[in-house]
């Protein structure tokens, strides 16, 4: 049979929680278009009890992975890297439309992304060497700080760089032993949603990454109100949402990474993702825990605060 006969098999793109791929609890969906205006496809619309489900999924998920080693953990994002390797051309694909790239752009953007994804698989058991060690103190202790995971972390992803802005903002999250409700770019949440197919089928934990589609202000408001979330990057939000969300999330105290001055607007649109990401979103979901040790005999018993 030629080509010109078959019919046309159009994805289905569902969320991703709780290393499930549930529909919308709302049953709802939104058209996504591409630059031009010409339809992908259709993606899930969230809802707040979607929002909810996916903390409740991080949460559960968090004591496994918190507790697992450094070592390990970048072991099993470097095989995340291995299976969007394998997928690339899906990549290329989805990204040059949802962004309005030539192939050959969005291939370099989709390299980039694969490497990204590389380097903090490698920061996973380096980042407590720069951000923690001992203290000097007068009297007999050794004094060490270590840093530990903050908890559960709502992301909203860059709304222009669909997938490098994405895997730049979630791979230092879970690289820290944290885990994620990712609110995908509004307007091209298709990379993010195939993202999920490749967690899926990799070594991460079911509930490590949480990928919901939909409007970002809807679902960001539960999530920054949310008692059991820990704590919220707001890159994917414009200026005057960010200061609501950081008011709602001042509630329980949540950790707030704040829009970069390039990205204030909400549209990143002048932010460089390709640009070296450094160590500040590897350290912005850590906490400190300091330990003090007696030195010599009476060594065998220590405190902590």
């Amino acid at each position: 049979m030629s080509d010109q006969n078959r019919l046309g098999v159009f994805k289905t793109y569902k969320l991703y929680v709780g290393g499930k791929f549930p529909r919308s609890e709302s049953g709802r969906v939104y058209e996504v278009t591409d630059s031009k205006g010409a339809w992908l496809a259709n993606a899930p619309q969230s809802s707040r009890k979607d929002a909810r489900d996916a903390v409740v999924a991080a949460r559960k998920a968090f004591g496994g992975w918190s507790g697992a080693t450094a070592y390990n953990r970048g072991q099993v994002l470097y095989r995340v890297a291995e299976m969007l390797e394998g997928r690339k051309e899906q990549f290329v694909r989805e990204v040059a439309a949802s962004e309005g790239l030539s192939k050959s752009k969005a291939a370099a953007v989709v390299d980039a992304a694969v490497d990204r994804w590389v380097w903090y698989a490698g920061w996973t058991d380096k980042i407590g060497q720069i951000s923690g060690g001992a203290n000097p103190v007068a009297g007999p202790f050794f004094n060490l700080s270590t840093p530990e995971p903050t908890g559960v972390v709502a992301v909203l992803a860059p709304q222009k760089s669909s997938f490098l802005g994405l895997v730049s903002v979630i791979a230092p999250v879970i690289a820290t032993g944290n885990t994620a409700v990712v609110i995908a770019s509004a307007d091209a949440p298709l990379p993010a949603l195939s993202l999920g197919e490749v967690l899926a089928t990799s070594d991460v934990p079911g509930g490590v990454v949480n990928i919901l589609s939909g409007a970002t202000a809807e679902l960001a408001a539960p999530l920054a109100a949310h008692q059991d979330v820990n704590a919220i990057d707001l890159t994917g939000a414009g200026a005057e949402l960010a200061k609501e969300l950081e008011v709602a999330a001042a509630d329980n105290l949540k950790r707030v990474l704040r829009p970069q001055p390039a990205e204030a607007d909400g549209s990143d649109a002048s932010t460089d993702w390709l640009a070296a990401p450094g160590t500040l979103r590897l350290t912005a979901f850590l906490e400190t825990k300091t330990v003090w040790h007696p030195t010599g005999a009476l060594g065998a018993a220590g405190s902590s605060y």
